[in-house]
């Protein structure tokens, strides 16, 4: 018995491989490539950076773990509330990834090669590496999308309430490497908008986490405990983003790219489809259009 998940997953990852061998190679390439930045960021040295990456990938995970309280009091919300308060998530998603991180990665690739052609390639090798990353992970790691079900090798080993937590997990990756790569040079005006935008859209989903965990049968104290734990993927994230984005000077504007095509990559794969899912897309796309407004302004007023 005690082999039974290591075995099942070992033979849905082969098979994965087996279907998907350009993704292997593409994905493979892309991690050689972060592994590669980090060292030498991690020679030429980023520790005054550390710090603020550190403070900003914290602030998600309290976030998260402030949005899970209600579920202590609160067995479950209209749905229609639900699809707004993620669409809403998802609006500052797109916006953060636009103003805060792609739009920054482009103007500082053009400092960089002094040539708004070379400047927008730049961040598109960043993206490129993103989407092959979220879509390496979203192959090979067990999980669920709420439109389509289980996915993933080995996914016939976990429970669905795990499926749920490793899917939220992947959500909050990309935004804590966000929150990194948003202070590796120290730039104040691209990491606090960013920092404070992922933290407000936490809340709704430390919330949805911990009540989905309570729908599956959970108690209530484990499911608090169990959605706040996602949470630690952020402050895990801004570490690995302050050190990709800190060592190379093309570094920061790739890892910019990287991040926002991540983030990109979940609202569309992942957060979209699930608003969109029970009949509720205007108040979802509504509740996004706010989210999005929001994060405008906050970026242009801290930024």
């Amino acid at each position: 018995m005690e082999i039974t998940v290591p075995e099942t997953w070992l033979s849905g990852f082969k098979h994965h491989c087996k279907n998907h061998p350009y993704l292997i190679l593409v994905l493979l390439a892309s991690v050689i490539l972060i592994i590669l930045m980090i060292l030498h960021s991690i020679h030429v040295g980023n520790q005054a950076f550390v710090k603020y990456a550190l403070l900003g990938g914290t602030a998600g995970f309290v976030a998260t773990a402030v949005g899970t309280l209600p579920a202590l009091f609160i067995k479950e919300i209209p749905r229609k509330l639900s699809d707004a308060m993620l669409g809403f998530a998802a609006g500052m998603m797109l916006a953060a990834s636009a103003f805060s991180l792609l739009l920054p990665g482009i103007e500082a690739a053009i400092d960089f090669t002094d040539s708004t052609f070379l400047g927008g390639m730049v961040v598109l090798f960043g993206m490129i590496i993103g989407v092959a990353l979220m879509m390496g992970l979203d192959e090979f790691v067990p999980h669920e999308h709420m439109d389509s079900g289980p996915c993933g090798a080995g996914h016939e080993a976990c429970s669905r309430a795990w499926l749920f937590v490793f899917a939220i997990a992947l959500h909050n990756f990309p935004e804590g490497m966000a929150i990194g790569v948003g202070y590796a040079q120290g730039d104040l005006s691209v990491g606090v908008p960013l920092t404070t935008a992922i933290a407000l859209q936490d809340i709704p989903e430390g919330l949805a986490v911990a009540l989905t965990l309570r729908a599956t049968g959970f108690n209530t104290g484990f499911s608090v405990l169990i959605a706040m734990a996602t949470g630690l993927l952020e402050p895990l994230g801004s570490l690995l983003g302050v050190s990709l984005a800190g060592g190379f000077i093309v570094a920061y504007p790739i890892g910019l790219g990287l991040a926002g095509a991540a983030m990109l990559f979940v609202v569309s794969n992942e957060v979209i489809p699930e608003t969109h899912s029970n009949g509720n897309k205007t108040v979802a796309t509504i509740g996004l259009m706010i989210g999005f407004a929001l994060m405008m302004l906050l970026d242009t007023t801290l930024g």
